[in-house]
């Protein structure tokens, strides 16, 4: 338990008006974290459905919601503070976190005011949810209350949905750490009073993973530290669409960033990762069924060409030559419904940035900048590789593309310097 000297801040990510509301609430077991940033539009829905949820399913237990917000100049936090909760006996701090900008900060001020409160149970849910419903709060909640240290979320998606998620974030932390978490960076995560401490143990929190890669620290952490990690699941997860070809690329270097990171941290446990195996999962969907949207494939192959012109020559040194000719092939392409990249290509080309990303010693996120072209035409590809399938066999696909990270594993290892 922190120890809370009067007049003196313990934290910070916690500001001055949120501390004392902490204080004067004393304990909680539950607390809910809601990050936000411009999010005016969806707060309340998801303030208002984590309400019902908390009163549903925990009314005997006294629960808190903490809106981390990251300075919106917008109206989120109006919002906010506006939406009415007075029919549920639940507390609710609206306030702006301390500290470096990004959702890591958000994190950590909901980690330290539930470490205050004592609370035996933590989750935290994204601010721009259209699909929350109540039994979220209930399927992510209760494996914790059953003896789990982390939660993650099991979506339904859309075949298309989550190309960052099921191309590099899955397939890598099913090859290196050896558990088949389907969603590693869902952003909707339930936690342990025990694992939230530590946490705010590690040594990060003015570091880049507090301006990004958050989730994909966390899921990792968990992992390597042999907490006991459940998937709950939750439905179809409806927010804002992104195109990869338009809105992607900021996420792409903050989550395969922070992934090839935290493989220098934690080489000497990956290595001896020889399979994976499954995690239970837990809870029944809840709410709609994914919506479908479409990919602009022209637009992404459009973006790997352009790559291609400017990033050739760093290709050459990265790559191995058999998959450099099949990116000067696909720059060839004249017809974009036959342009296809082959899964081991795509592997292969994972495995060469992640050993050059921690082989370069400066500007490591230049590097990191010249795959996102690739990145781009691998999502093209599978706009073409899967526009006739359901969103099941698209599920089966990925899992296979996973089973062929696993199986190139010693490919990796074999060039890792």
């Amino acid at each position: 338990m922190m120890i809370v000297l009067p007049n003196v801040r313990f934290s910070t990510a916690l500001r001055e008006d949120a501390r004392k509301k902490i204080e004067k609430i004393g304990y909680a077991d539950i607390v809910i974290g809601i990050p936000s940033y411009y999010s005016q539009t969806t707060i309340s829905h998801v303030i208002e459905t984590v309400a019902k949820g908390l009163d549903r399913y925990y009314s005997d237990r006294k629960a808190i919601i903490f809106v981390s917000d990251g300075g919106s100049t917008d109206d989120t936090r109006e919002e906010a503070r506006a939406t009415d909760i007075s029919a549920y006996n639940i507390e609710k701090i609206v306030s702006i976190y301390r500290g470096i900008p990004g959702k890591g900060s958000a994190l950590r001020a909901v980690f330290e005011a539930a470490e205050f409160l004592r609370a035996e149970a933590v989750a935290t849910f994204d601010s721009d949810l259209k699909s929350i419903t109540p039994e979220w709060i209930k399927n992510i909640l209760d494996p914790v209350f059953q003896g789990f240290d982390y939660v993650t979320p099991y979506y339904k998606r859309y075949k298309f949905d989550g190309t960052i998620t099921n191309n590099i974030a899955y397939p890598l932390i099913r090859t290196l750490y050896g558990l088949c978490i389907r969603q590693p960076i869902g952003g909707d995560f339930g936690m342990s009073r025990k694992l939230v401490k530590d946490y705010l143990d590690e040594d990060v929190w003015e570091t880049d993973v507090a301006k990004f890669g958050i989730d994909i620290w966390m899921t990792t952490t968990a992992i390597v530290k042999g907490y006991r990690i459940c998937q709950a699941r939750l439905g179809a997860k409806i927010h804002g669409e992104k195109d990869p070809a338009k809105d992607l690329s900021g996420m792409f270097r903050e989550v395969v960033g922070t992934t090839y990171n935290l493989m220098e941290k934690y080489e000497s446990f990956w290595k001896k990762i020889k399979k994976s195996k499954e995690v239970p999962v837990f809870g029944e969907f809840a709410g709609v069924e994914p919506e479908p949207f479409d990919i602009d494939l022209d637009e992404s192959i459009d973006y790997f060409k352009t790559g291609y012109r400017n990033f050739e020559g760093v290709w050459e040194r990265i790559l191995d030559e058999e998959d450099m000719k099949v990116i000067r092939d696909l720059f060839k392409t004249e017809n974009n419904e036959t342009f296809v990249m082959p899964v081991e290509t795509w592997v292969r080309v994972v495995y060469r940035y992640a050993n050059t990303f921690h082989s370069t010693e400066r500007q490591k996120f230049k590097v990191l900048n010249t795959m996102i072209p690739l990145y781009n035409a691998r999502v093209a590809s599978l706009v073409n590789e899967l526009s006739d399938k359901s969103d099941q066999e698209a599920e089966e696909y990925y899992s296979k593309q996973a089973e062929i990270f696993e199986d190139m594993k010693d490919y990796l290892i074999k060039i890792w310097k």
